[in-house]
């Protein structure tokens, strides 16, 4: 595909988002790569100056660059087509959806899939080998259903979901429109509620209800548990990634991102446009506000108030964490200081 046929495809988004366009060349791009292991026939883009170094270097044949004049000149005379945006990423998202479509079977129902009669299963949806759908089960339409998935009793599922091989749907969840569950995924199973009496642990059973609204996607090998009473519930166009744990009773806003292996206790409460690094951990009942971050490793015991960047076990406000981090690597120059200070306090006091 030549680079002008892109940009034709791209339509209004690339004219509302671009800057400028190099026309002097139209190469044929055949695929798309990291500028670092870019080679000829190639589109790549450069996203902040971390890569800018890799212009005067690459073998892409185009480039999506920043509004950077000086970038777009080098470009241009090493003979690179170019065009700039405000946002290169996500313009060469756009464009990777061009070369890339990931697979999706045609609508079916595989003949070895175990399906209740009085699920009600939507027009144009794909189940696949072995999948089994108990009763009560309501499916929309154009979902898919890949092989071995099982959805437990009277489940709803919008139209458009894609639910991965091998994962596992409980009772009482409603998954929205336009959502993905990949493999290993378990939506809506029991909750971690035991009460502890002489005797030992007392199971308290999980009567509650799990929701993921529309667009939420759900990484590998993630867990969203069902609470006791109430719901779990997911804000619309949050995206998790693999190895997640989502506690019984958590509340989760819109828009929000968490990282592989983080992970939070029952009832917590997440606003809108959270972003929460790998493995950062929240305890029992904390609240976090709009548009907070938690860095990697993050241990969250209080709440956090909207737009605060935390850090560190247990988790305090960035700015302070850098400063106790400065802190920490002079311990062995302070101990020895302090020592010193206190023979000398010693040998004034013997004196």
């Amino acid at each position: 595909m030549k680079f002008s046929q892109i940009l034709e495809k791209l339509g209004d988004i690339a004219a509302i988002n671009s800057l400028s366009i190099n026309k002097d060349c139209d190469p044929e791009i055949v695929a798309l790569s990291s500028v670092d292991e870019a080679t000829s026939g190639t589109l790549s883009y450069v996203e902040g100056a971390k890569f800018a170094a890799f212009v005067a270097k690459t073998n892409a044949s185009a480039l999506i660059l920043p509004q950077d004049e000086a970038l777009q000149t080098q470009a241009q005379k090493r003979g690179i087509a170019w065009i700039a945006t405000p946002e290169p990423k996500f313009l060469f998202a756009k464009v990777l959806k061009l070369f890339y479509q990931p697979w999706r079977p045609a609508p079916e129902i595989h003949p070895t899939a175990v399906i209740h009669p009085t699920a009600k299963i939507g027009n144009e949806v794909y189940i696949g080998p072995h999948a089994v759908i108990h009763q009560g089960v309501e499916i929309g339409n154009q979902a898919c259903i890949h092989a071995n998935v099982v959805i437990y009793p009277d489940v709803k599922i919008g139209d458009r979901t894609l639910l991965h091989a091998n994962c596992t749907i409980h009772e009482r969840t409603f998954i929205g429109a336009d959502c993905e569950i990949h493999s290993g995924a378990v939506i809506g199973a029991e909750g971690f509620g035991f009460v502890p009496t002489a005797d030992g642990w007392l199971k308290m059973e999980q009567s509650g209800y799990t929701v993921l609204e529309d667009n939420v996607v759900i990484g590998c090998n993630s867990a969203v548990d069902r609470p006791a009473v109430g719901e779990t519930r997911i804000g619309r166009h949050t995206i998790i990634d693999n190895l997640v744990q989502i506690g019984h009773g958590c509340q989760i806003g819109v828009g929000c991102a968490l990282a592989g292996q983080s992970g939070m206790a029952g009832g917590v409460k997440v606003g809108n446009r959270v972003i929460l690094a790998g493995q950062s951990g929240i305890a029992n009942q904390v609240k976090i506000g709009d548009g907070a971050i938690a860095s990697a490793k993050a241990g969250i015991h209080n709440d956090v108030p909207p737009g605060e960047i935390v850090s560190g076990i247990p988790a305090i406000p960035h700015k302070q964490f850098l400063k106790v981090s400065a802190i920490l690597t002079r311990l062995p120059e302070i101990y020895q200081s302090w020592k010193q200070l206190r023979r000398q306090i010693t040998s004034k006091s013997g004196n």
